[in-house]
């Protein structure tokens, strides 16, 4: 099965490399902020299924560059699942649980109400309804709080504060569950597969358990990795930020499990394992 990955760099990107033979295009060879040039390298490459891994993700930028998210987020997409359609071929698009507005304690189900709180939940938001749209095969994972030993992320940044802090105030009023990307990558590519021979699609979620909040994860990690950090703590109203933050990031996975038998991951043997990587594992 010859897979095309939009995105090289990135996390989930970095993984599905690592655990498949796929051809990965990074931005020099399709910039998301050029959609027909997207919609070119697929019909250059003529593969057997889709995976667009790539997006706009500095959230609070994008509320000073909402125009230029969109058209990573929303109007790439839109281009790609319409050119995968005409192509007859799956394509798979990873979203955000940011399309929904945060409220209550229950998960989210694919079904919910979508409400987004800030520019990067709606170019995201718009993007799913571009990939809908184009009417082809297609699915849509929702996922959250993606971590990995690769770029920038939650566990990293712990990891380095730990350096030179030994107390850190986190907060703990948001709650949802850490994801590791090798296990978005590992659910992609049986999605990929599952949908070649024509099972599911749709809108899917996919989130570790089990929730946690920021301060949990904090703590986790520094337990883990043998870290004598402090953590303490605080709402999210004492750490503004430009974007607004979903304080309910918990996503109801059962859809995923039904049609494709993937249940949600444990993120704590996600987060071991990405520390052992980093050479961090508290050894």
């Amino acid at each position: 099965m010859s897979i095309l990955v939009f995105g090289k760099t990135g996390q989930v990107a970095t993984e599905l490399q690592r655990q498949a033979q796929v051809t990965a295009l990074g931005r020099d060879q399709a910039d998301l902020s050029d959609p027909a040039a997207c919609a070119a390298a697929i019909r250059a490459h003529a593969p057997a299924v889709v995976i667009n891994a790539a997006a706009y993700t500095a959230v609070d930028r994008a509320e000073e560059e909402e125009a230029l998210a969109h058209l990573v987020n929303a109007a790439a997409p839109g281009a790609m699942a319409q050119t995968c359609a005409k192509l007859d071929i799956p394509f798979l698009h990873v979203s955000t649980d940011y399309v929904f507005d945060g409220t209550g304690t229950e998960a989210w189900t694919p079904q919910d109400q979508t409400a987004p709180q800030n520019a990067y939940g709606r170019t995201k938001l718009a993007g799913e309804q571009a990939v809908r749209a184009a009417g082809g095969m297609h699915a849509v994972l929702r996922t959250s709080w993606v971590f990995s030993a690769h770029g920038a992320n939650f566990v990293k940044t712990m990891l380095r504060l730990s350096e030179t802090r030994d107390a850190l105030s986190v907060v703990g009023d948001q709650i949802g569950g850490p994801t590791p990307a090798a296990d978005i990558a590992a659910t992609l590519l049986t999605m990929a597969a599952g949908m070649q021979d024509g099972q599911g699609g749709g809108t899917y979620h996919y989130a570790g358990t089990p929730a946690a909040s920021w301060a949990d994860f904090a703590r986790e990690t520094f337990a883990l990795a043998g870290k004598v950090v402090t953590v303490s703590d605080i709402p999210t109203s004492d750490y503004p930020t430009p974007a607004a933050r979903p304080l309910n990031s918990r996503l109801d996975c059962a859809s995923l499990a039904a049609d494709f038998g993937i249940k949600p991951p444990n993120w704590q043997a996600g987060l071991a394992a990405v520390l052992k990587e980093l050479g961090h594992d508290g050894a």
